[in-house]
């Protein structure tokens, strides 16, 4: 143990630090939310990262942004890296210069994906993607003017997918096949982009930092460290709020929902059909047994004892 890490050893313990040591991280968006997290969790403990971001700082970003003016013109995952290295000199820290829809092999080999990227249509071919590699993802929003925000980490076939998710908590968001039978997600703007005005960095931040706790609770389960949460989506108000019609939450509280994965949805439901036949023929690519029981689709299959 160095100097540099004995309060949080003291506080997790020597073996979670070690466990988080050996995590990796993708952080897919390295704006005001995504490097706040991808710092904090630097300094958390985690070592390993891939930083995925396709755009360069800019003066009006340094406002909301932990990384200031010396990194203006320079790409923000470019810029994160050498911010987790100055806190984190242990780090191994990936670069991806670009859009995370070219780069999808990043996501083969880590722990858990945040997905901070604005647009929602990105956010939808993230979830797909991380549904296909059974791999757990972080999002998190910040509402209008930072009066508020929400987290949820989707676990793929234990419970929701991103979008059914989406389709029960983001106010027109709907999920529908176009005429070709394609997917095709409802916008909540034009630019597919959560437009709202956004709010100070400290609200932003507030999301970013209970964001951040909650990603490491998750890196830690099956540690002893991990904590059971009281559901799967976190809202929090930082100004008051209405979080349920007509019950106004008071400023700088949270409320627990949970939000169950919908059977129908046309997203994980038709994956995990797709998955269910492909485990009944023997197709190694197929949808585990601990995936089907945990996504709760009721079927009439029988699978033989091997020893029949």
């Amino acid at each position: 143990m160095t100097d540099m890490w004995e309060r949080v050893e003291r506080l997790i313990g020597a073996d979670n630090l070690s466990w988080l040591a050996e995590k990796k991280v993708a952080v897919a968006g390295l704006g005001s939310g995504g490097g706040f997290v991808a710092l904090s969790l630097a300094m958390s403990g985690v070592r390993r990262f891939v930083l995925v971001d396709s755009d360069a700082l800019e003066a009006g970003n340094v406002t909301r942004h932990v990384a200031d003016l010396r990194y203006i013109g320079q790409n923000k995952a470019a810029a994160l890296a050498d911010l987790i290295l100055n806190r984190n000199p242990e780090a191994q820290v990936e670069i991806r210069a670009g859009l995370i829809e070219d780069h999808w092999d990043c996501l083969d080999d880590v722990d858990i994906l945040v997905a901070a990227v604005d647009s929602e249509q990105v956010k939808f071919a993230i979830n797909e993607q991380c549904l296909e590699r059974r791999l757990s993802a972080s999002y998190a929003g910040v509402y209008e003017r930072g009066e508020g925000g929400d987290h949820v980490i989707i676990r793929p076939y234990d419970g929701p997918c991103y979008a059914c998710w989406s389709e029960a908590t983001r106010v027109g968001v709907m999920v529908a096949l176009s005429p070709a039978g394609e997917l095709d997600y409802g916008m909540i703007g034009e630019t597919g982009a959560l437009e709202a005005e956004p709010g100070l960095w400290v609200n932003v931040t507030k999301v970013a930092g209970i964001q951040t706790d909650l990603i490491i609770n998750e890196l830690l389960r099956g540690a002893g460290a991990h904590k059971p949460m009281p559901a799967n989506t976190l809202i929090v108000a930082n100004s008051a709020m209405d979080i349920f019609e007509g019950q106004e939450s008071d400023p700088h509280t949270g409320t627990w929902i949970e939000i169950d994965r919908d059977p129908d949805c046309l997203v994980c439901g038709e994956r995990l059909k797709q998955g269910v036949s492909k485990l009944v023929d023997g197709d190694e690519r197929s949808i585990s047994l601990a995936d089907l029981a945990a996504s709760g689709l009721t079927t009439d299959i029988e699978f033989e004892d091997e020893d029949d």
